[in-house]
Parts: structure tokens; sequence; C-alpha cells
């Protein structure tokens, strides 16, 4: 596994866990990475923490595509695996040019795919491609 791969992986994971634990995210997080210190080497965390303050900073905005573009969901009725999986990929697509947002689309349904239910790839898949191509995404 890339170490990208690794590092949206890990992120989903703490961002599963902030999104389950309303406490304070700051410890959460240290937490978190304090738990998988093993995981999150040197060419991982960066990456890692860009995307989770990046979702954590930008979630209102973040949110407000997806509830835009995601027919008759809520961002509440959301799986949460779905739900955090697409605020990383959303928070690519705005705040991440130098990634191609088929790349962006890519691993997130691949990841979707393996956390989440038998539908979640098709879900977000349908979900980033709309914000993508209605909201001028390169």
């Amino acid at each position: 596994m890339g170490d990208r791969r690794q590092a949206r992986e890990l992120a989903l994971q703490a961002l599963f866990f902030l999104d389950m634990d309303k406490s304070d995210p700051d410890e959460n997080l240290a937490a978190f990475c304090l738990n998988n210190e093993d995981l999150l080497t040197e060419n991982v965390k960066p990456f890692f923490l860009d995307l989770i303050k990046g979702v954590l900073e930008h979630r209102t905005e973040i949110d407000a595509l997806l509830h835009k573009y995601s027919k008759n969901w809520r961002i509440t009725r959301m799986p949460v695996v779905d739900r955090n999986i697409m605020r990383m990929a959303t928070f690519e697509f705005l705040k991440r040019p130098d990634i191609p947002s088929s790349v962006t689309i890519n691993e997130a349904v691949e990841i979707g795919k393996k956390y989440g239910t038998k539908d979640s790839g098709s879900f977000i898949n349908g979900v980033l491609d709309q914000i993508k191509s209605l909201e001028g995404i390169e």
C-alpha cells in the first residue's frame, strides 16, 4: 500500500472516531495518533494530518457541497464511513489542486469498497462525480 493510501485510510479511521465521539477533537486526534504511531510514519503523517485538519477546518463548506449533490440524503443520515470518505475527497478537490480529481475519486471509491457497504463505492462515485462536474473541478 502506498503512503497516500495509508494516510487516507488512517484519516478515515480518525475522522470516523472524531465523528462518533463529540468530545474534544484535539484530544481525540492526539489519542488516535498515539495509538497508531507505528503506522503514522514520517512519509504518511504529513498527508494524514493535512486531510484531518483540512476536513475539520473546512467542514461547513464541504458538508454544504455534499448536501447539495447527494440527492435525497441528509449528511446526518449518510453512513458514517461514506460521509467521511466524501469529506476527505471534497477537501482534496477544494484545497489540494496538486492531486488530480480522477485520483481522488478513484481512491475514495476503493476505500469505500473496502470499509463501507456493498453500495458505498457507487454512492461515493456518484456524489463526487456530481461535485466535480457541476462545481467545475479539474
